[in-house]
């Protein structure tokens, strides 16, 4: 596999995964984008950012979006070249946005647009990589195909994802709040093990949470109701559960956005304003589901 190209540019979006009750399973791509221009050189690699992680990651080949791409490059054969990348994020890193998915992404989308088979990078390939980043595919999968997604693993094969249209008229908002929080101290309070009604509480709210995306959005509370992550995480950040609680005793269809520490919120009731709700700690921001996912736009 040879390189076609030594420029490219590529924009990914944030996203939302869990959305309450599909816990490492369902995703959406949020319209806040990051921006990466890549050039491959002959010198090592090395990495320019600005805004979100500027003077916090690294800018040497150890960057996520660095080895991403090198991770792309060597499973389909092409030269491992040093990388000359350019990033700006504006995807608030340590807050459940999926900056991490947005990176990994955005490193294999742009291997993709370097080389001269772009179809050895398909997307069946690029989640694969993905996951073996991430971990599993619940924020790569939006990422990379935009729009609601639905993502599980096979064993001993690997990632799958499909993309479900949703309602035109879902309009979500996100609350960010100043501090990140590590996702690994999120995992870290989840049990070993759930009880078999508490699962079966959240297949069904994950399957109405389909169709109220779908077709009907003043479901889209009972359908954002989770058991199996949530309430588990409270201790760990008290300030995002007591701001998901108020939201939801007032009706508001909200969730921890991916592990935390941001809100999603997916459908508010007539007349209510958020702002009114929470306090003053929080970033509120209103956005639209991004249905076009992380694309290369072209050479730079």
């Amino acid at each position: 596999m040879r390189l076609a190209t030594d420029r490219v540019h590529v924009t990914v979006p944030a996203t939302s995964a869990n959305l309450g009750p599909g816990f490492d399973a369902l995703g959406m791509a949020l319209n806040i984008r990051d921006d990466i221009s890549v050039r491959a050189i002959a010198g090592p690699t090395t990495v320019e950012i600005t805004g979100h992680g500027e003077g916090e990651v690294p800018t040497d080949e150890t960057h996520l979006v660095a080895r991403a791409a090198r991770r792309a490059l060597e499973v389909v054969g092409a030269p491992l070249t040093g990388l000359e990348l350019r990033c700006h994020n504006r995807i608030p890193h340590g807050r459940g946005l999926g900056s991490s998915a947005a990176a990994v992404i955005g490193g294999i989308l742009a291997a993709r647009g370097l080389i001269s088979e772009p179809e050895a990078l398909n997307d069946e390939v690029a989640l694969h990589i993905a996951t073996e980043f991430e971990g599993h595919p619940d924020n790569a999968a939006p990422a990379l195909l935009g729009g609601f997604t639905i993502a599980w693993q096979i064993p001993d094969v690997g990632p799958r994802a499909v993309n479900i249209a949703c309602r035109s008229d879902i309009s979500p908002q996100v609350l960010i709040p100043r501090d990140q929080f590590a996702t690994s101290r999120a995992r870290q309070a989840l049990p070993g093990l759930v009880s078999h009604e508490d699962a079966a509480f959240n297949a069904g709210r994950s399957a109405l949470l389909v169709h109220a995306l779908r077709h009907d959005p003043t479901l889209l509370f009972d359908a954002t109701a989770d058991r199996l992550h949530q309430g588990y995480r409270a201790p760990v950040m008290p300030e995002t559960a007591a701001a998901l609680t108020e939201l939801r005793t007032r009706g508001v269809a909200a969730a921890i956005s991916g592990a935390g520490p941001s809100i999603l919120i997916l459908h508010t009731p007539d007349g209510l304003d958020v702002a009114d709700i929470v306090s003053n700690l929080w970033h509120i921001v209103s956005v639209d589901v991004d249905t076009d996912g992380g694309y290369v736009e072209g050479n730079v």
